[in-house]
């Protein structure tokens, strides 16, 4: 059997999921540690770090790199943080698996909550979303971009460049961070579409890579986060918009959690709803009640 490449951006964290993607593959399938080898891709979305990626072409900055090695046949799948992905992805390629998620929660670096931030904190975050739910629950916040990797923003709070920062539990954890932080309760923060997963993607007529791949898939990982893109695609989300969303199993059916805000926070609109695993149509269902109830500002915001 020839060797697998994974791609993957090099980042620690991206590194440490592309190395996790390979210790299943070989186990699920017997094969050696040779078998499957990391390939490294450096992406725009690395390279350029001092302005907000709307403003420089979007999560498309973190997958473009992978997305042309994969159909040019130097790599045989690509590994992802789920969150960074785009909802629209070419045609030729597909979510072929997606492991175990991980915590969904963010973890608040610098204060034990967001009420015990000092007055007139400076939080640095470069995701709309969580701008957007800190300027709710404190007003009083002053937001800075915060960009880089885990341990680039972490040391960016120690220089004191802000008083807090957040970051994705699932990303502290797998850095072994684990004493870093607070974690919020979701009713508090309500998490990132997508958060805490990890996804292959491959070509579509790649047949034995998809094989391959559907060994190391997990059923109830993969239909959450399925259902939480598909609410991004119905609401006509994009980097820009501040989207909150989060799917589990329960009943043996999906219960999803989704909100939508102003940049600002002063307006947002939350909403949930409970569907049979093979009911596609239920995320789009909710995006389309959260837009209606919305207030017209906050609709206008967003193009379904």
């Amino acid at each position: 059997m020839r060797t697998l490449r994974l791609g993957t951006r090099g980042s620690p964290l991206a590194l440490w999921q592309a190395h996790m993607v390979a210790a299943r593959l070989r186990a699920a399938h017997g094969l050696p540690e040779d078998a499957v080898a990391i390939v490294p891709i450096r992406t725009t979305g690395d390279r350029v770090q001092d302005r907000a990626l709307a403003e420089i072409g979007g999560k498309a900055l973190w997958t473009k790199e992978l997305d042309r090695a994969l159909l040019a046949g130097e790599i045989d799948c690509a590994v992802h943080s789920m969150k960074d992905v785009e909802t629209i992805r070419p045609a030729e390629i597909v979510i072929a698996a997606m492991p175990p998620r991980a915590d969904v929660r963010d973890r608040l670096i610098g204060a034990d909550s967001l009420a015990a931030l000092p007055p007139g904190a400076r939080v640095g975050t470069s995701s709309p979303r969580r701008a957007a739910q800190v300027r709710r629950a404190r007003p009083d916040a002053t937001i800075l971009l915060f960009r880089g990797n885990v341990d680039t923003r972490l040391a960016k709070l120690a220089a004191g460049e802000a008083d807090a920062t957040l970051l994705a539990a699932a990303g502290l954890d797998r850095l072994d961070k684990t004493d870093i932080g607070h974690a919020l309760p979701i009713d508090t923060m309500l998490p990132a579409p997508a958060q805490g997963a990890v996804g292959v993607e491959a070509r579509a007529d790649d047949h034995a890579m998809l094989a391959l791949l559907a060994a190391i898939d997990d059923a109830a990982t993969s239909m959450c986060v399925r259902a939480e893109r598909d609410l991004l695609a119905a609401l006509g989300a994009d980097c820009r918009s501040p989207v909150a969303a989060v799917a589990t199993v329960a009943d043996g059916g999906i219960h999803l959690r989704a909100e939508i805000l102003s940049e600002d926070g002063a307006l947002w609109q939350a909403g949930e709803t409970r569907f049979a695993a093979g009911d596609a149509d239920a995320p789009a269902r909710l995006a389309a009640d959260l837009l209606r109830d919305a207030a017209p500002p906050l609709r206008a915001l967003f193009t379904p």
